[in-house]
């Protein structure tokens, strides 16, 4: 032990980096730089030196004769995705400075060469579009403006643009009123200032100088500098976050009474559907038993059928039943009748085990994403690591694919045998049709959401590798994920089907269902009331799941696409127990009554129910784009649009599950609760 405490210190010398954030006196601290682009299209990112920027002669960047720059950094799949690609600056930082040092700073500079009618076009769109830049130190990102379009007041009045531009307003205002020519002129000069706690770098700060700014023209040369200053604070490092995280908008009191709102909307509905259960069920199951020539017991009457006031609802019913003595379809009407069609097979049986399969594993996805971004404390906050998050969902995803074979492959073993062919072979689980159904099932269980996904992925890196934006993914990166699909993904999704095939449904049951499933089915009635039509009612379940996240919906979109750091986790936690309730108690309404007007086709019916929630959300969406933001062009709006519609389709596909497996379970339980003669 004694001879590995050298190899353990020299360790400890070794890691001291931005990786532990921890430096020593003397250690070089690396400022990174990111990316450049429009404000208003986070999308439409470029690489930093894209632009004519110049970087000093160090080791980092030497002056060779190709003008050519260091590798990117080395990068995770998560930071590739999220749109980074990091090179080194080429200042030094010296951690910590002298004492001298620390009172005047170090200036760094570097020339550019004369610039071309090219690179000034470039910094005139800079300028115009309002170009951002953003740099890293120590994994902190500071943010920059390249330049602004002005007057040219000095040569008009021959005075400079001071320590701000506030003077300068009237004379833009009158300008532009007059119809008066901008030009571009592009910040030189910015100031570094790096606040440090003993070991840890705390604060980082970039100001632009606004006394540089340099008319950019054809032929001129640029000289940027770069001041190098360091300051002491008290902030502890745990902390030093927190200025990026914007309290007073996350958790402003709108949110929390979104909160409570949501939460007022499923107790309603909770009331609602329980309301179903205890009163309308209960005299739907007296009803029957007496139209079937016998009183049934207690416990047969319904899920909460009590001896107080049934001896009145019983003598209706029976008065109700003498006068209808001579119709037995006026005797049976409603849910009841359906009871030998309604655990029929759905159609498209291996299309919707499929997608339900997908919704499950969404479902563990969301959870597993949500609860590793609450537990933060432990292990690191997400939003402080660049790519994290995708990380998490990329691993998710893949460990998760097992249950989406197994709900996918239990779901078509248990409906199979309802069907025509299933029955034909014995079961379903033999003969060459059943085999087909079974790799069909498989094989869009495997393929159906990545193929969806990948091919709008492939689409916008078209646009991205068009437009030569930062947001392409790197061949090697796509490769990655290819690997890591068909050798993680892939076999634990085959694994769950087969697992899911050979699962024992029915328990100690031969049969998995309450009723037995009729040989031909019924005719569905096509005179009933409105409310009766699925049609008419999905879309107000959508509209009520819709209304118990929009408040939470319009954050996320906020820290998606406005550069806000989006760490109320427990807030979204909070969300999506409400939705996957709210969405159960809208489905099982749905269902009801779609049963009650003796249509049996519920299984679509439930899924739809929980999935237009997302049409909601494509639509608020649109709405977000116009009013919302000032984005703008092709690269945006593909963006934009692109991934707003996976992330509808996703939750379309989520909330589509919940509301089908909320709807089995109302069915079932409504019909194990009934005699069938």
């Amino acid at each position: 032990m004694i001879k590995l405490l050298p190899l353990i210190v020299a360790a400890s010398v070794v890691c001291a980096d931005e990786y532990n954030h921890r430096y020593k006196e003397g250690d070089r601290v690396d400022l990174w730089v990111n990316k450049v682009g429009p404000y208003a299209n986070p999308q439409e990112a470029y690489e930093y030196y894209i632009l004519p920027y110049c970087a000093p002669d160090t080791r980092h960047h030497p002056d060779n004769e190709d003008g050519s720059f260091n590798e990117l950094k080395a990068h995770s799949i998560g930071e590739r995705l999220g749109g980074h690609a990091l090179r080194h600056s080429g200042h030094d930082l010296i951690y910590p400075p002298q004492s001298t040092i620390a009172e005047t700073g170090v200036l760094e500079t570097c020339t550019t060469k004369p610039l071309t009618a090219d690179q000034v076009k470039l910094f005139s769109t800079a300028a115009e579009d309002q170009w951002f830049y953003q740099m890293y130190v120590d994994d902190l990102p500071v943010w920059g403006m390249v330049g602004e379009m002005l007057p040219d007041l000095e040569a008009a009045k021959g005075e400079k643009f001071g320590s701000d531009l506030s003077h300068l307003e009237a004379a833009v205002a009158k300008h532009e009123e007059t119809g008066g020519e901008f030009k571009p002129y592009v910040y030189t000069k910015r100031t570094l200032l790096v606040s440090y706690n003993e070991d840890r770098i705390i604060k980082v700060d970039l100001t632009s100088e606004p006394a540089s700014l340099t008319e950019v023209k054809e032929g001129v040369t640029l000289k940027f500098e770069l001041d190098i200053q360091w300051a002491q604070t008290n902030t502890p490092f745990h902390s030093r976050f927190d200025r990026y995280l914007d309290h007073a908008f996350f958790k402003h009191q709108i949110h929390w009474f979104s909160i409570f709102n949501s939460f007022m909307m499923v107790m309603f509905l909770m009331g609602l559907v329980a309301l179903i259960l205890l009163r309308t069920l209960r005299k739907d199951y007296a009803r029957y038993a007496i139209s079937h020539g016998g009183r049934r017991d207690v416990e047969e009457r319904g899920p909460d059928d009590d001896d107080e006031g049934n001896d009145d609802d019983e003598k209706v019913h029976l008065n109700e039943g003498r006068s209808n003595t001579g119709s037995a379809g006026a005797e049976e009407s409603g849910w009841k009748n359906v009871h030998g069609d309604v655990f029929r097979a759905p159609s498209f049986l291996p299309l919707l085990a499929a997608i339900l399969g997908t919704g499950w594993q969404l479902v563990t996805l969301v959870m597993g994403v949500v609860l590793f971004a609450v537990a933060g404390p432990l292990h690191g906050e997400v939003h402080e690591e660049r790519g994290e998050v995708l990380t998490a969902i990329l691993i998710f995803y893949s460990l998760s694919s097992i249950v989406a074979g197994y709900t996918s492959g239990s779901y078509f073993k248990l409906y199979y045998a309802t069907t025509a062919s299933g029955r034909s072979k014995a079961g379903g689980t033999t003969g060459a049709g059943g085999a087909t159904q079974w790799q069909l099932t498989m094989a869009l269980t495997v393929f159906l959401l990545p193929t969806i996904v990948g091919t709008v992925l492939s689409f916008l890196n078209g646009i991205a590798l068009m437009y030569g934006t930062i947001y392409y993914i790197p061949f090697l990166v796509l490769l990655k994920l290819f690997f890591l699909w068909v050798f993680v993904s892939v076999p634990l999704c085959i694994v769950g089907t087969l697992l899911g095939r050979h699962a024992k449904l029915g328990g100690k049951k031969t049969d998995p269902f309450p009723c037995r499933v009729n040989a031909i089915p019924r005719p569905i009635p096509e005179d009933i009331p409105w409310y009766g039509v699925p049609a008419n009612i999905i879309p107000f379940a959508g509209l009520l799941s819709f209304g118990s996240i929009f408040i939470e919906l319009y954050y996320i979109l906020t820290s998606l696409w406005n550069y806000k750091f989006y760490h109320v986790y427990g807030f979204l936690l909070g969300v999506y127990a409400i939705l996957c309730l709210v969405v159960c108690m809208t489905t099982i309404i749905v269902v009801y009554f779609s049963l009650n007007s003796e249509n049996y086709l519920w299984q679509w019916t439930a899924f739809y129910s929980g999935a237009s929630t997302a049409l909601y959300v494509f639509l608020y969406s649109i709405y977000y784009f116009v009013f919302k933001t000032s984005m703008h062009g092709l690269v945006q709006l593909s963006f934009y649009f692109g991934y707003m519609m996976l992330i509808s389709m996703g939750m379309g596909t989520l909330c589509g599950t919940l509301g089908h497996w909320a709807g089995n379970r109302f069915v079932r339980t409504i019909f194990q609760n009934v005699k069938v003669d």
